[in-house]
C-alpha cells in the first residue's frame, strides 16, 4: 500500500512528464508476461520513452493537474502509460508493433499534445513515418527542383559548348 507522500511524489512526477510529454499511449498489459514488459521497456527506453504501471486514480489526477481532459476511470484493465518527450510516433510505432507479437498487450486510448485519441487513432499515428524520415523526405522534395535548374543550366552550357566545337571543326 503507497503512502500518501509516495501517492504525491508519483502524482507530480507524471504530472511534469504528462507535461513535457509529446505523446502518450495508454495501454492494457493484463496478459503480459514479466519478460515481455521488460522487453517492451527496453525498447522504448532506447526512444526516449518510457512504461509506468500506475493507478488509475493516480494517472486521473495527474492528467487533470497536467490539464488534459480525458476520463481514464473509463478505460478498462489494468493500464500502463507510456509516455514519449523526443517524437510523437516514436511510442506509439514501438507499442503497436509489439502488440503484434504479444496477445496480452492492448492500445486503448492516448493523449496527443493535450487532445485525447482514440484507439484508433493511437494506431493510426503508429503508422505514420518518424521525424527523421519526414525530414528526408523534405530535403528530398526541396533538392529535387534545384537539381533539375542545375541540370537545365549544366545543357545550356553543354550545347553551347558543342556548339563553339562543331562550328571550329568546320573551320579546320
Amino acid at each position: 500500500m503507497l503512502t500518501r507522500q509516495q501517492k504525491h511524489e508519483i502524482v507530480d512526477t507524471l504530472t511534469q512528464n504528462l507535461k513535457d510529454s509529446k505523446s502518450v499511449v495508454f495501454v492494457d498489459f493484463r496478459g503480459l508476461s514479466v519478460k515481455e514488459m521488460t522487453s517492451l521497456k527496453r525498447e522504448l527506453k532506447k526512444e526516449n520513452s518510457n512504461l509506468s504501471v500506475v493507478k488509475k486514480s493516480l494517472i486521473a489526477v495527474a492528467l487533470k493537474n497536467a490539464g488534459i481532459d480525458m476520463n481514464v476511470k473509463g478505460l478498462e484493465g489494468q493500464i500502463a502509460v507510456s509516455i514519449a518527450t523526443e517524437d510523437e510516433v516514436s511510442s506509439a510505432k514501438i507499442i503497436s508493433k509489439f502488440a503484434k507479437t504479444a496477445e496480452g498487450l492492448k492500445i486503448i486510448g492516448g493523449v496527443l499534445g493535450d487532445k485525447e485519441m482514440s484507439e484508433k487513432e493511437v494506431n493510426a499515428l503508429a503508422k505514420l513515418p518518424s521525424k527523421e524520415e519526414l525530414l528526408s523526405r523534405l530535403v528530398g522534395s526541396l533538392k529535387s527542383p534545384m537539381s533539375g535548374l542545375v541540370n537545365v543550366l549544366q545543357g545550356n552550357q553543354k550545347g553551347l559548348v558543342y556548339v563553339i566545337k562543331a562550328i571550329a571543326d568546320s573551320k579546320k
